[in-house]
């Protein structure tokens, strides 16, 4: 008979350290047993009699806490916000497909990147795409050190106490696994236990969630780490970040070594070589799709080679190598009870239709875009009809609503055999609904052709493009200013108080300059307090240095997203380079004018755009005052020690025999050149492969230095 053990109140200091080796041992194989295997060989109540005891222990022995402590999966202190963390490697999405062709287009642009004929030879891993929140859970020296979000891309949020939570994620790797590990994954919430969750919920008679993914996300945002362990999260691991080996060459051998380091891997990851293999891979997944206890949106397809997939390399956003085929959008009928109009920052008028409370795909939809005038009548982009019959849409209509993925809900079509007969076509009003200004739909100059957007010519003067234009400036991507919102900032932008008022951006920084000096406090207005008011000015100050392609992005230009304004920010490296090269742009010819347009992804359009927001004078101004108050810092390059082409503009020509066009890019972008589409002045070299034209002629001309494929090779060093 063993002997019983001994009390909490009777242990020596070693017996206790011992003790606390056996139950951290103990209580991580019981989790792998239950979580992992699903067999659990211990009782609920005696597993939770190990985790008291082990509770007892460390409460009698702090000093004695080990890192591996079941304890720390929910014992940590709630934390006050969550510190951002940058990614070692920049966390990426995927660009989707949707179709069978779409997928033989990707597949066909991986052989025709790489120079191969597509004969299978190129295998790919094909895996269900998970619907929940990517996050990045990084080791060192076989311990959990990290866990983040994937925020923008390149910087996320600490969520690492709340990831210890998770049992099915291990708080140490094996021996053997490199000294810096970064496993990349999503964590979701099973079906059963959202169902389970909710009916929790309504017992208690709380309101009820939406859906498994935005629960599983606001649940690994609590505070206290206790809370996200009551929700009982799950993960997938399927990728990496920073690795200081690599213990496999291909996709598909990484994820196994995850498995075996204890990690959950999806069990429907194939590995495929031909289209019909992996579009009948889609098509199975599609059909155990209803069955599986978790949410899925499509199938992820990625090449299996390592090594080809580091010469395939990314676009601004997304690798060349991996492709995301979602599954059809999903549908259902509701009524349309109005529509009103929106009015953005850019003074757009978009049209959404108010709808009765419909659920589709999980998800409660309400509202649903109808994207333009020309949308409601049925009319397309090219003035092609796009419903039967020349169906409207019409307030009291019986309509189809689709949703896919995170997309906005859209209208799609009319049950005509619904309409109510007192029904009358909807008049696109001429005048914004803000302001009252005049209303236009303009003309491009160039082609005469009608833009489909009406819009508001108010300018600033219109409250709701102003209010739009502060939220698109603090929004995620731009300056990201934690505490001021939308509701914040359309209380600011109201104030009659000056030392209260938001108007434009540079007030958002003068803030607290003028709230010192007035007797009207914010701290004591309803719904701030004097610990939120340190937050926010704290927040703001902390953003008075930003990165300069945030700040281009969150001027608000039309047509700059968040990769056009990278483009720009590594273009011209320096805010004050690149504002100087847009006013001398002006006359949209000479250098400046060439020079932008020969940037590769900057076309006429947007070229106009950018040119034409900073000869508004007024633009001007906001922008000088709040230079006053921010400093834009200078764009990072990429690190290329040694290399001999960092810095140079190069321009590919003719045709290119000794590597495709995508990968001469890629690789000179990678070494730090940069790429342009047309010479000018600024070119360094010109690389001109056989047939090479006017390009060549004008290289010459301007004394561009020029070589041959084999000489560029030579020069990068092969």
């Amino acid at each position: 008979m063993s002997a019983a053990p001994a009390t909490v109140e009777n242990m020596s200091i070693e017996d206790a350290a011992a003790e606390l080796e056996r139950l951290a041992r103990e209580i991580a194989r019981n989790d792998e047993l239950y979580h992992g295997n699903d067999r659990p060989v211990i009782s609920d109540a005696d597993y939770d009699a190990l985790k008291r005891r082990n509770d007892a222990i460390e409460a009698r022995f702090p000093e004695l806490i080990r890192e591996d402590s079941p304890s720390r999966r929910v014992g940590a202190a709630p934390s006050v916000t969550f510190a951002p963390v940058v990614h070692a490697r920049p966390m990426l999405s995927l660009d989707n497909t949707f179709s069978q062709e779409d997928v033989q287009d990707f597949i066909a642009s991986v052989y025709r990147f790489l120079g191969r004929l597509p004969d299978q030879s190129i295998a790919f891993t094909a895996e269900p795409k998970i619907d929940g929140l990517s996050m990045s859970i990084r080791y060192e020296n076989g311990k959990m050190v990290s866990a983040a979000t994937r925020g923008d891309g390149t910087t996320g949020e600490n969520v690492t106490a709340n990831i210890r939570t998770i049992k099915e994620i291990p708080n140490a790797l094996p021996k053997g696994a490199p000294a810096v590990v970064e496993v990349r994954g999503e964590v979701y919430m099973a079906k059963s236990d959202f169902q389970a969750l909710n009916k929790q919920m309504e017992a208690e008679g709380k309101q009820t969630y939406v859906n498994p993914r935005n629960t599983a996300s606001g649940s690994l945002r609590q505070l206290d780490p206790k809370v996200t362990a009551s929700r009982k999260l799950k993960f997938f691991a399927y990728a990496w970040g920073e690795m200081s080996d690599m213990p496999s060459d291909t996709q598909f051998g990484m994820v196994e070594t995850f498995r075996t380091w204890g990690f959950p891997v999806n069990p429907l990851m194939r590995r495929l070589n031909s289209v019909a293999d992996i579009l009948a891979h889609y098509d199975d997944i599609g059909l155990k799709r209803p069955d599986l206890d978790y949410d899925i949106d499509g199938v992820v397809y990625k090449v299996d080679s390592l090594e080809l997939q580091a010469r395939l390399g990314f676009r601004s956003r997304s690798p060349r190598w991996a492709t995301a085929h979602k599954f059809p959008a999903e549908q259902a009928f509701t009524t349309v009870e109005k529509i009103e109009i929106q009015v953005g920052r850019t003074g757009a008028l978009t049209p959404v239709a108010r709808l009765t409370p419909i659920t589709v795909g999980g998800v409660v939809v309400t509202n649903a875009t109808l994207h333009n005038e020309d949308y409601i009548k049925g009319i397309g982009n090219s003035g092609e009809r796009i419903r039967e019959d020349d169906h409207d849409i019409r307030i009291g209509d019986t309509v189809i609503v689709q949703r896919a993925g995170d997309v906005i809900p859209q209208v799609l079509d009319v049950v005509m055999e619904k309409r109510p007969t007192d029904s009358v076509s909807y008049e696109f009003p001429k005048t914004c609904p803000v302001c009252g200004s005049h209303a236009v739909r303009e003309v491009n100059e160039k082609t005469g052709k009608v833009d489909a957007v009406t819009r508001c010519t108010g300018g600033f003067i219109c409250r709701a493009q102003a209010t739009e234009h502060l939220k698109h400036f603090v929004s995620r991507n731009a300056y990201d200013i934690e505490g001021l919102g939308s509701k914040q900032v359309d209380f600011f932008f109201e104030s009659e108080d000056p030392s209260l008022q938001i108007r434009t951006a540079p007030d958002i920084f003068t803030l607290e300059k003028r709230q010192a000096g007035s007797l009207t406090k914010l701290e004591n207005i309803e719904g701030f307090g004097k610990v939120s008011v340190g937050k926010l000015y704290a927040a703001i100050n902390e953003r008075r240095s930003i990165a300069l392609h945030r700040f281009i992005y969150a001027l608000g230009i039309r047509h700059v997203g968040e990769t056009t304004a990278k483009l720009l920010a590594r273009s011209y490296g320096a805010y004050e380079a690149f504002e100087t090269a847009m006013r001398e742009a002006a006359q949209l010819s000479g250098d400046a004018w060439n020079d932008l347009n020969a940037i590769e992804g900057i076309g006429e359009i947007v070229a106009r755009a950018i040119v034409e927001f900073y000869k508004e004078s007024r633009n001007v101004e906001v922008i000088s005052r709040l230079l006053a108050e921010v400093t834009p810092e200078a764009a990072e390059q990429p690190v290329t020690s040694g290399s001999p082409v960092a810095g140079k503009t190069v321009v590919f020509t003719g045709s290119l025999e000794k590597f495709t066009r995508d990968e001469a890019k890629a690789r000179a972008e990678s070494l730090g050149a940069k790429v342009a589409g047309s010479v000018s002045k600024k070119t360094d070299i010109l690389v001109a492969g056989p047939g090479a034209g006017s390009k060549l002629d004008k290289a010459r001309e301007l004394g561009v230095q020029t070589m041959d494929e084999d000489e560029w090779l030579a020069l990068i060093g092969g």
